[in-house]
């Protein structure tokens, strides 16, 4: 692993600077990449932004920045991208400062605060290595400033066409993935995370343990097209599954329940009637547990455990071990009160309710052994 400490002054780095929004943001002669494809977009505010430009004009540090260098004499920046594009775009004129209790463009700067700005110096390390030797690296550093996710750390390393094309996907806030899973999953596609995600799931149904292994795989791909399909796959089966949404349906893993369960067979009709039913039931406590608990149910005796049936309360409890006089049903021995549970005695998996006429004491250990408990 290469890292050469270079100190570069803000008129080189403006140098050929262009915004070309989707297509990236560009400076230094065209050499260096200040938005690359896996990095977040411009999130300063004012306030912040204008707090660079202050910094630099009073000749304060702005603390070290990280490039990499991805191919010859060309770069992208892994850390401080907010600070260079805060004063490439007031260079830019897209906003002005507070100097003097007067608000000043760059262009109506006098000329030694103009100079002390062009002149600054970035202090810049530029890292060089193999894909392994910066991931590790860039994970130790867990670089200054917003941290970087685990994602980005990951695509800052695994750059080249098919991360961008998986960007064109995953990686804007209107992307077409935010669109078709909105309602299925949360996400941040400037942060990486739906694409992350995606890459989870994908690896998950490949059997392939790390996400890396992936991104290296398919780091000299043309496209990104396995990965979007496997992800529209999982969102249209959902939708076919379950065709009426409920709010409960945000936020799961939906990835995961499709590898774990999309080789069964159901019947959406059905579905829509069962999710009704297990809506309105009093007794089912977690509600998002009911979608993977319909797609289970019939393989899973355990299946009831995802909804958090509603337990007994003490009073029934205590009811019912009275009635059966500290006698467990099962092994006929008798317990004293702390040494048992309460029970369905018809399982409310075939329509038994928590009620008190329903409720049985068992001994620990047989309640432990029962399969039919929900």
């Amino acid at each position: 692993m290469k890292i050469e400490p270079k100190q570069i002054k803000v008129k080189d780095i403006f140098d050929g600077y262009v915004d070309n929004d989707d297509d990236g943001v560009f400076a230094y002669g065209g050499k260096l990449a200040i938005r690359p494809a896996y990095q977040r977009n411009y999130v300063y505010n004012n306030v912040q932004a204008e707090s660079v430009i202050q910094t630099v004009l009073k000749g304060f540090p702005l603390n070290i920045m990280y490039w990499v260098k991805v191919g010859d004499n060309q770069y992208e920046i892994l850390d401080g991208q907010q600070r260079t594009l805060s004063v490439m775009q007031y260079l830019d004129h897209k906003f002005s400062i507070l100097l003097d209790g007067k608000k000043y463009y760059w262009d109506a700067l006098p000329d030694d605060k103009y100079d002390a700005i062009m002149n600054y110096e970035f202090m810049i390390y530029i890292c060089e290595g193999e894909e392994s030797e910066k991931l590790e690296w860039f994970r130790v550093v867990n670089i200054a400033g917003v941290k970087l996710t685990d994602q980005e750390l990951l695509n800052s390393v695994y750059t080249g066409e098919w991360l961008s094309d998986a960007k064109r996907y995953f990686s804007k806030r209107n992307c077409a993935a935010k669109k078709l899973s909105d309602r299925y999953i949360t996400g941040d596609p400037n942060r990486q995370e739906l694409l992350e995600k995606a890459l989870k799931g994908i690896c998950e149904y490949q059997g392939i343990k790390e996400i890396s292994e992936y991104m290296a795989k398919h780091k000299s791909d043309a496209d990104a097209n396995e990965l979007w399909q496997y992800f529209q796959d999982v969102f249209h089966w959902v939708e076919k599954i379950f065709p009426k949404h409920y709010p409960s349906m945000k936020g799961l893993d939906w990835l995961h329940l499709y590898n774990k369960y999309h080789h069964n067979s159901y019947n959406s009709s059905v579905m829509i009637a069962e999710v009704k039913k297990l809506h309105e039931d009093e007794d089912v406590q977690k509600k998002k547990g009911i979608y993977e608990y319909l797609l289970c149910k019939d393989t899973d005796p355990y299946a009831g455990r995802l909804l958090s049936i509603r337990a007994f309360d003490k009073r029934d409890k205590m009811a019912a071990y009275t009635k059966q006089d500290g006698i467990c049903p099962i092994c006929k021995q008798h317990f004293n009160y702390e040494e048992m549970e309460g029970d369905h005695i018809i399982p409310w998996s075939k329509g038994g309710k928590t009620v008190p006429e329903n409720c049985q004491m068992l001994c620990k250990d047989c309640n432990g052994k029962k399969t039919d408990k929900y």
